[in-house]
């Protein structure tokens, strides 16, 4: 129960138990019971925020060492988790790979060197690295050069085959297709950069005299722009690949510098432009056109990259909620599982895993959580993070989510901006999750006893921009709760959360949240 309503002053959360002018003092320590009773009541009085009204919200808190319900209100109602999908994705890939697992790209010969010839097809095959950049790409194609190689006779073989050929999740809105977060899912994919999201172009303008230049990171002839902007007294452009196709457009006016991240259409063939103008450049020359199949049985190995592993790619994984990790990941896991690497065979070894470790409401339809066809329970995903505690690998997973309040982008991560200054900054670790109407925030807090406490708040259906404060309350709540003390503070952020609308702090590119 709160006992007064006095503003806090900034900075001084941590230190407001103002026990002098509450009826509970110091000397009076309260009853266990009685604090988990004003825990209850501030967060149902948290819950009551208007925007709440009409919407669906379902929240839980544990305590993380006895298991003991601290909080429950609809727990066990199915809501759109939205990127807390990436809790159960994660964790089943550490627990099924392994924190060692790394991506090989390799590069292999399927023909006969004779002299500084192969007499046959150079073969690129990839394995899901979501972390090859293009010149990982180009540092490939000098290794076949070292090798003596400078002309291959036969074709450049693109083999993509360790997934299967689904590009797109069955349920990711259309309008998506050309974002950098929904981008096509292919074993031979390229990142533009050290944020590692799979699957797309940087895209650049900037005024130039009177006209707009436009470049892209990486350097690249594969998609076709079509430039309709024009110099103004503002920036306000528009860069978007037309549906199915390589063409980008770029419409409105640029005054400043700005860029997009766009999605290919087809990431292999895109790496295999990038490759074959990499052997060009170090003096390989491929007669052959570029094609798409599998490795013949017996090809030699010329050149490999391997990524680096699960155990480090976690980190922009969760850390900036990376949704193409996630279903390289679950592709990866099915790979491993049943051979095949496919959504199918991989979201059931997530499940599999999940129900293994008492999980027992849950509907996956992809690895990230973009689809609106997800649906969790708080109680499951409470369930998978009390799972989670046991298994030999958590900390690196509990170090790789976001941290609130840490300004760091990849120690902060998606909650870098927010609960700063509070009981909650660099205590919570937690998964963010945002959809059109979805909010979702599930991770770990401990609170002022010492005590280890889990979390899930789930929001969905609310009709305002996303109530992500509602969130921050509850988990600074939580952070100053305490069995046997007065807690004697108002629970509002002390900076409110710059994460709004509909997508991960993150997805905003380029990040300022």
């Amino acid at each position: 129960m709160r006992r007064t309503s006095a503003t806090l002053a900034a900075g001084a959360l941590v230190a407001a138990l103002a026990w002098a002018s509450s009826p509970t003092s110091p000397a009076t320590a309260l009853e266990p019971a009685v604090g988990v009773q004003d825990l209850t009541q501030d967060i149902n009085k948290i819950l009551s925020d208007s925007r709440l009204t009409i919407a669906r919200a379902g929240v839980v808190v544990r305590s993380a060492a006895t298991g003991e319900e601290l909080y429950s209100t609809d727990a066990g109602k199915l809501l759109t988790p939205a990127s807390n999908t990436k809790l159960f994705t994660s964790a089943a890939a550490v627990d099924t790979l392994g924190l060692d697992y790394r991506f090989p790209t390799t590069v292999l010969n399927a023909g006969r060197k004779l002299g500084s010839a192969i007499t046959g097809d150079l073969v690129l095959k990839g394995t899901g690295d979501p972390t090859m950049l293009a010149e990982d790409y180009d540092a490939l194609a000098a290794k076949v050069a070292d090798q003596g190689v400078k002309l291959v006779t036969g074709r450049l073989v693109a083999d993509d085959t360790w997934f299967d050929s689904v590009r797109l999740g069955q349920d990711w809105a259309w309008d998506d297709e050309t974002a950098y977060y929904a981008a096509p899912i292919s074993a031979l994919t390229a990142s533009p950069d050290r944020d590692y999201d799979a699957g797309s172009v940087i895209v650049s303008v900037a005024a130039d005299g009177d006209k707009v230049k436009v470049s892209t990171t990486p350097e690249t002839d594969y998609l076709k722009i079509v430039n309709k902007a024009t110099v103004g007294s503002e920036t306000d452009v528009l860069i978007e690949r037309q549906h199915a196709s390589r063409t980008v457009v770029i419409t409105g006016t640029v005054k400043d510098p700005y860029q997009e991240w766009v999605a290919v259409d087809d990431p292999t063939s895109y790496v295999s432009d990038l490759f074959r103008k990499a052997l060009a450049r170090h003096g390989v020359h491929v007669l052959g056109p570029t094609v798409t199949g599998a490795a013949p049985a017996g090809a030699a190995e010329l050149a490999r990259h391997d990524s680096m592993p699960l155990s480090e790619l976690l980190v922009p994984f969760l850390k900036l909620s990376n949704n193409m990790h996630a279903e390289i990941l679950t592709k990866a896991m099915g790979r491993k599982v049943s051979g095949e690497g496919s959504w199918s065979a991989g979201l059931k070894v997530t499940t599999d895993f999940a129900k293994a470790n008492g999980v027992q409401v849950l509907n996956m339809r992809d690895g990230s959580g973009l689809s609106r066809r997800d649906g969790f329970t708080p109680t499951s995903i409470a369930q998978i993070l009390t799972a989670a505690r046991g298994k030999p690998w958590f900390k690196t997973w509990y170090d790789a989510l976001p941290i609130a309040g840490n300004p760091d982008r990849f120690t902060g991560g998606t909650l870098r901006s927010r609960m700063r200054g509070t009981a909650a900054a660099n205590n919570v670790h937690a998964k963010t999750g945002s959809l059109t109407g979805v909010t979702s925030l599930s991770g770990y807090v401990t609170d002022a006893d010492g005590e280890p406490l889990i979390f899930s708040i789930m929001l969905n259906q609310y009709l305002s921009s996303a109530p992500k404060d509602i969130e921050d309350k509850i988990a600074i709540r939580l952070a100053n709760f305490s069995r046997t003390k007065a807690f004697d503070a108002p629970v509002s952020p002390l900076r409110a959360t710059t994460e709004s609308g509909d997508l991960e702090c993150s997805w905003l590119k380029p990040a300022e949240c």
